[in-house]
């Protein structure tokens, strides 16, 4: 018999009633004939997913996506309004700053009090303590009333609470963020034993390096509505996909069936033109030999990245380097705007979708001459690889310059390069990038 999940959500709606002002409540509460002066505000609508045990599930949304709502439904702080949530063990929550704390209560009473709400005997606490003290480090103000602290410092003693009652499922909504990033990254591996010993994660976070790196599943809430589902560095691309997607109308090509990619502009040239000897084979860009067919492509419509090779020392279409190599990638974009300032980026990431070094044009100072509709040109990208042995993944975009580091998008190819990376049997090393260790015996 299948084991029952730890948290179960089904069909799950939520809605509030906005007034326009205190008044307007009042109105309608006292309003003989029950006049609406209310606007109702959906801000969870028809949500099911459920978490396996041992699961660690990142959520990500824009603000006002009801990813908030959701956590203090499954944390039982709110009810929904229709459908309903099972969970199965031991609850704790890192909430919004200030809840379940009483602010006129030291950390120390606070502490002890949110066990006694989780269950646990004060004795028990007690004997907790210590260690929960020890891994907030606020000193003296652990005896202090909770209204005197700094946000990082509430976070600190609420986080250190939250993980030392043994917790079958851990909740953490974005609280971290307000941390200092020393304290962050040592939220991040306690998070990880937590994970490690079987418990649920359900972690709330924009930074999607974080999610990527920390979950091993993630889901989408957008406008209330659970829009995405599954493997982490898929649905941070897809987020990605919709953040880019506010200032204007914009498509997203998903891979087509049988591995090919529909283009979101008119029909392109396959091949490169022959320009001064480059040897650049005539053909299609999913013909490439380190083309990624899962590649997740957003355009607005303004440009178009029609192509690219990979090179290094004369050779061209590569897909496999050895580590440390020089490599250059020539990229062909066609306009279909007029565009005064261009902007060519260039992101390398692991295969968990972590960034391990990007730039574009504006952030290098590199001028780029003004583009007019129709326009077809290609740049060139510079870079060397002293990494590790793996797989790597290389985005592609171009933008227009509109104050920002990283313009206005054009058009971005997210995991377009497929690169692998052999390592050099002579120069061997630990972790993702050779940053040029040298050891050396010092005689005293």
């Amino acid at each position: 018999m299948q084991p029952a999940p730890a948290i179960a959500v089904h069909n799950v709606s939520k809605k509030f009633r906005l007034f326009a002002s205190p008044k307007e409540r009042l109105l309608e509460a006292l309003h003989p004939f029950r006049k609406q002066y209310h606007k109702e505000f959906w801000a969870l609508r028809d949500v099911s997913f459920e978490v396996g045990r041992g699961e660690t599930i990142g959520i990500l949304g824009r603000n006002g996506s009801g990813k908030s709502t959701l956590l203090q439904i499954i944390c039982s702080v709110m009810q929904p309004t229709k459908g309903e949530v099972q969970v199965n063990g031991r609850i704790s929550a890192l909430l919004e700053l200030g809840a379940g704390f009483n602010p006129e209560f030291t950390g120390r009473d606070n502490v002890i009090l949110s066990g006694a709400i989780m269950g646990i005997h004060r004795k028990e606490m007690l004997g907790r303590l210590p260690e929960i003290e020890a891994f907030a480090d606020i000193g003296e103000f652990f005896d202090q009333p909770v209204k005197t602290y700094s946000s990082g410092m509430f976070v600190r003693v609420a986080f250190a609470a939250a993980i030392h009652v043994d917790p079958d499922i851990l909740v953490v909504d974005e609280a971290l963020a307000v941390g200092d990033v020393r304290f962050q990254r040592k939220c991040l591996v306690q998070i990880e034993k937590i994970r490690t010993s079987g418990a649920v994660v359900l972690f709330v976070s924009h930074s999607l390096e974080t999610i990527t790196s920390l979950c091993n599943r993630a889901i989408i809430l957008e406008k209330g509505e659970l829009v995405a589902d599954g493997e982490p560095k898929v649905i941070a691309e897809e987020y990605l996909t919709i953040l880019f997607s506010e200032e204007r109308t914009e498509k997203t090509v998903e891979p087509a069936q049988g591995g090919g990619v529909t283009s979101t502009t008119d029909q392109e040239p396959a091949a490169w033109d022959r320009t001064d000897g480059h040897p650049w084979p005539d053909a299609s860009i999913t013909e490439r030999f380190g083309y990624n067919r899962q590649e997740i492509r957003t355009s607005n419509g303004g440009a178009a990245i029609l192509d690219y090779q990979l090179m290094s020392d004369g050779r061209a279409d590569l897909t496999s380097v050895v580590s440390g190599t020089a490599l250059m990638i020539l990229v062909k974009v066609r306009f279909s705007e007029e565009v005064t300032q261009p902007i060519l980026g260039f992101e390398l990431k692991t295969d968990k979708g972590v960034t391990i070094a990007g730039s574009n044009t504006y952030l290098t100072r590199t001028p780029i001459r003004s583009a007019r509709t129709g326009d077809v040109r290609v740049y060139q990208v510079e870079f060397k690889v002293p990494l590790n042995e793996g797989d790597y993944f290389i985005d592609l975009g171009v933008a227009k310059y509109d104050g920002s580091p990283g313009g206005a998008i054009l058009e971005v190819r997210r995991s377009i390069i497929h690169l692998m990376v052999m390592r050099m049997v002579e120069n061997q090393f630990n972790g993702i990038v050779d940053i040029g260790f040298r050891f050396t015996e010092v005689d005293h």
